[in-house]
């Protein structure tokens, strides 16, 4: 069973994605609206991975990375960004973030992402 985390004050745009997860027979997740709420998530029972939205109500999507990677260092995350491939290397280079999704991902993005988490985890 892969736990995952989604961090998202946009419920309803993440909408496709996380539906997406929810059916896949493996795949079991929580979701938060603050960077606080995932924080003592992960500090409780670290997932296997925590996507994190574009903007959240407490702070910003990459200070929540280096929080997360002080708790545990293992723990994978994906970005929801408006930044290019190129941009999103540049402003995330040294942080190991497994993916950046799109700014509204669909069904795609999440098979794509399990995809990537299945790999890191040796689960193929």
């Amino acid at each position: 069973m892969l736990q995952l985390i989604v961090a998202t004050s946009r419920a309803d745009e993440l909408k496709p994605l996380t539906t997406a997860l929810s059916a896949h027979p493996e795949v079991e997740f929580q979701q938060f609206l603050t960077g606080s709420e995932v924080l003592r998530a992960v500090r409780a029972n670290a997932p296997d991975l925590v996507i994190i939205d574009a903007t959240l109500p407490d702070m910003e999507p990459l200070g929540l990375v280096q929080e997360l990677l002080k708790i545990n260092a293992m723990v994978n995350t994906a970005l929801v960004s408006r930044l290019t491939e190129a941009e999103f290397h540049e402003a995330t280079e040294g942080l190991g973030i497994l993916a950046r999704l799109p700014l509204t991902p669909d069904r795609s993005d999440a098979e794509e992402l399990l995809l990537k988490l299945t790999r890191v985890l040796g689960k193929t």
